[in-house]
């Protein structure tokens, strides 16, 4: 139920984004999403259709990229990329970790469309 409240948040975001740059339409948007943070893009995707319909937003793509959880070692220093559960560091089984990243969820970027411009006749 989570994914509703971002999702919501996206449309916010991208519908005042769109009325300050006088769009005509949105047309895509591109998310980071951390493996970590928990959301599932299905959900945001489904949600996204119902809450864009009869927006400038209705029908825009969102593009997912995911975001590895990476930590580093505070014994070693050494970075991985976590794969599959928690795990020690790989190059001294230290377990001193920080989260270096994977837990983010941004907006990266919205594309849009503008209106036409009017056409004026000479005569």
């Amino acid at each position: 139920m989570h994914e509703l409240a971002i999702t919501e948040s996206l449309l916010n975001l991208a519908l005042r984004y769109a009325a300050e740059h006088s769009a005509s339409r949105v047309t895509e948007l591109n998310l980071m999403i951390g493996d970590l943070c928990g959301f599932v893009d299905d959900s945001i995707q489904l949600y996204w259709g119902h809450v864009s319909q009869h927006t400038l937003c209705e029908g825009a793509r969102l593009n997912f990229q995911r975001v590895p959880a990476r930590f580093e070692c505070l014994d070693c220093s050494t970075e991985y990329v976590l794969k599959g559960e928690m795990t020690p560091c790989p190059r001294c089984s230290g377990t001193r970790i920080q989260l270096v990243s994977g837990d983010e969820f941004r907006l990266e970027s919205i594309f849009i469309e503008g209106e036409p411009e009017a056409s004026t006749a000479n005569g």
